[in-house]
């Protein structure tokens, strides 16, 4: 038998641990969203195959607007889902929505 341990649960960032996670020495992908919102939930298992496929090269994490709205003000995030890119603390790039997979990956791609 074939031991196949699941992945970790991706990380939730908070109002607390914000800024040491995105003053990492790799970029720094967050998933700003609600509970509430449906495509935040369309967006979820997207955000999670690219953690997976890109783990090497970027962190990624969630961050619920709701529970942390000091960040949420803090980088003007009034529209979700938001996925800002963050290169040593930084904003890179972000978008507005949902999008695909593979257009997720040519974004990342394109600003890592």
């Amino acid at each position: 038998m074939i031991d196949n341990p699941k992945k970790e649960p991706m990380e939730k960032i908070t109002d607390g641990n914000f800024e040491k996670t995105i003053n990492s020495d790799k970029p720094v992908l967050i998933d700003f969203y609600t509970e509430w919102c449906p495509p935040c939930k369309l967006l979820s298992p997207i955000i999670e195959e690219i953690r997976e496929e890109f783990e090497d090269k970027i962190g990624v994490f969630k961050m619920n607007i709701d529970e942390n709205p000091v960040t949420a003000n803090k980088f003007g995030i009034d529209r979700i889902p938001t996925v800002v890119l963050f290169n040593q603390g930084k904003v890179k790039s972000d978008f507005v929505g949902y999008r695909d997979k593979e257009d997720i990956k040519e974004w990342i791609n394109l600003n890592i």
